[in-house]
């Protein structure tokens, strides 16, 4: 009996090792993906959590960031050639890239004169972190300020390079009194009109005013040009939601499109569309060009437009709403849609898409929800953790703001934000290399 309970219980020892030896195998490469995991969602959110290899940088362990433990595992964003390095992502919030970026480059253009170089490059800036795709910036811009762009975007961090590219050029005007254009409403605003002549080589565009700022990637504005149907070649926002108490309801003395005119800040064009359509008018019986129209249609309004060169778009859109898509006012959120109770529905269901601080609210203290992001987004240095340096700072000025007319609704201008972040993220989720049993 003695002997066959030794045997019995030797037996025993080897099959509970072997067991042990099993499950300890896969529960380390469960609790290697699982610490991943883990450790990139406290990221996210802010939080501390075990990290995944108890090495560390000396860089790591005093940013106190979670180390991914990488064996065993993959970027879901593979190379695109046997010779490209991936895409490896050393903190949650950014990637250093390590090839090209591939895809279709977005192009977008801003006119700058005068002291909107800051509100430029913050622009700029919000434009470039969130989005996916690479960027083409036209900057239209004076002679003495195009020495600050071009030194200003080159000394933004390498690692960024392949993401955008730049062009600069002088403020120009294809048209009769170049100086009354230029003048006209604000210095060099103008200067949009004239983009389908100037840039012939660039199919599509998106021009914005240099105090807009993306609070999610371009490439979902971007992505709109496909909604075109076949005659629309432009996309804007209404000027107003509630058409009755509206500017251009109430006080202009030109034609202006629908109920509530359009506003301009925020503008989607097909260029080759633009340059080979003829625009119906009050000028003559048959269609003039873009170009051709510009001119004559100044000439006959000068006098009865009060906001320049958005009244002349109003006027042209008047005479030709097939042409024209309209965005929801998320797309092209201001002061009015909060500073007298919420009326901008899409922004509330969605989040605020692209903030345009008119009036100057950058700079004042009049509502304090708007300078806090663009204070943010300005202060942000572009080689720090998103969810640290962006996201937390941003949180943080909103509770400043929640006794004034729009910090009312934070989440409002917060939820496209953290929505981005997250989607960034999880886009280059890592994954196991081996299937999964079911």
């Amino acid at each position: 009996m003695r002997t066959h309970g030794k045997i019995l219980a030797i037996f025993l020892c080897a099959a509970l090792s072997a067991l042990l030896y099993f499950y300890a195998g896969n529960a380390a490469d469960e609790r290697s993906l699982k610490q991943a995991w883990v450790g990139s969602s406290a990221a996210l959110k802010g939080g501390n959590a075990a990290p995944a290899d108890s090495a560390k940088t000396p860089q790591q362990a005093a940013q106190g960031q979670p180390r991914l433990n990488w064996q065993g595992i993959k970027l879901l964003t593979q190379p695109t050639s046997m010779h490209a390095k991936p895409r490896v992502r050393t903190e949650w919030g950014r990637a250093l890239p390590r090839g090209p970026i591939i895809g279709e480059t977005m192009h977008l253009a801003a006119v700058v004169c005068g002291d909107r170089v800051e509100e430029a490059f913050t622009m700029l800036k919000s434009a470039l972190i969130f989005s996916l795709k690479r960027i083409k910036f036209h900057i239209f811009t004076e002679h003495a300020l195009a020495t600050v762009f071009d030194k200003g975007l080159k000394r933004w961090p390498r690692f960024l390079s392949p993401r955008f590219q730049y062009s600069i050029y002088p403020i120009t005007f294809s048209a009769e009194n170049a100086e009354e254009w230029k003048n006209l409403f604000k210095p060099c605003a103008a200067q949009r009109l004239f983009l389908p002549v100037l840039l012939k080589d660039v199919d599509s565009l998106l021009y914005v005013d240099t105090d807009v700022l993306f609070l999610r990637p371009m490439d979902h504005i971007w992505s709109i040009l496909k909604d075109f149907n076949s005659t629309q070649l432009a996309g804007m926002a209404p000027d107003h939601e509630i058409p009755k108490t509206g500017w251009y309801s109430r006080y202009a003395r030109h034609p202006f499109y629908g109920a509530a005119g359009l506003n301009s800040g925020v503008m989607l064009m097909n260029l080759t569309r633009i340059r080979g359509t003829l625009f119906k008018s009050s000028l003559i019986p048959t269609g003039l060009s873009w170009e051709d129209l510009l001119q004559p249609l100044y000439e006959k309004y000068k006098d009865l437009i009060a906001w320049g060169d958005q009244d002349l778009l109003n006027i042209i859109f008047h005479y030709n709403p097939e042409y024209l898509y309209t965005f929801p006012c998320q797309w092209n959120y201001r002061p009015e849609h909060c500073a007298y109770g919420s009326n901008c529905k899409g922004a509330e269901e969605e989040g605020v898409s692209i903030l345009h601080g008119i009036r100057r609210v950058y700079h004042d203290d009049k509502h304090p929800a708007f300078k806090a992001i663009y204070d943010v987004v300005r202060k942000y240095p572009l080689e720090d953790n998103m969810a640290h340096a962006l996201f937390e700072p941003l949180q943080s000025k909103f509770l400043d703001t929640v006794n004034t007319l729009c910090g009312r609704i934070p989440q409002i201008f917060l939820k496209q934000v953290e929505k981005t972040m997250r989607t960034m993220f999880e886009q280059r989720l890592i994954v196991p290399t081996k299937p999964q049993p079911k």
